[in-house]
């Protein structure tokens, strides 16, 4: 026997079914997301949350119950898969922003104990630093560094992609390469 459902879907629009029978034909679309829209109209048109569910290639019925509730709350805007299990951003736009000012910076051989950064050596200095970030990790250096468009140089350096150091007869001038953001796609 069949148990009563606690949140029935509501009616379907017009607009909404379309665009929902569109997405069910589609072959470009993603498959999580047809596998959904298929569920979708199968309670739309009367079918038990389990049959909708083995209809569209799936087991849980009381996924399906769940994809109706978030449906009848949020319309469409169902299908799309909501981020997972990920951990909590630790490090924001600020942080990176401290992470490239000490990236900036030229070490101090005496302070730093090297001549040119490494991650680790980053690190260091970023933990060590009273307006640090104490538990920053070398990846999350590496990603800032990266967005930020600097790169690993043969000399063991990082520099920023697009400005080079070149020597003219007034000195050593700080040139920009305006297509640099294109070109690194």
């Amino acid at each position: 026997m069949v148990r009563p459902q606690k949140e029935p879907l509501r009616p379907l629009t017009d607009h909404e079914r379309a665009t929902l029978e569109q997405i069910a034909r589609s072959g470009a679309e993603r498959a999580d997301r047809v596998a959904r829209t298929k569920e979708l109209l199968a309670v739309a048109d009367g079918v038990s949350f389990t049959e909708a569910a083995r209809a569209a290639g799936r087991r849980s019925g009381d996924a399906v119950a769940a994809l109706v509730a978030r449906c009848n709350a949020t319309g469409l805007a169902a299908l799309t898969a909501r981020p997972g299990g990920a951990p909590p951003v630790r490090y924001g736009s600020v942080e990176a922003d401290r992470i490239l000012r000490e990236a900036r910076r030229t070490p101090d051989r005496a302070q730093d104990g090297t001549a040119t950064w490494s991650l680790t050596t980053l690190q260091r200095a970023l933990r060590c630093a009273e307006d640090g970030l104490p538990h920053v990790s070398t990846f999350t250096i590496l990603r800032v560094l990266h967005d930020a468009g600097f790169t690993w140089q043969q000399d063991r350096t990082w520099c920023e992609t697009g400005v080079v150091q070149r020597k003219r007869k007034s000195g050593v001038v700080e040139v920009l390469d305006p297509d640099a953001l294109t070109k690194r796609g």
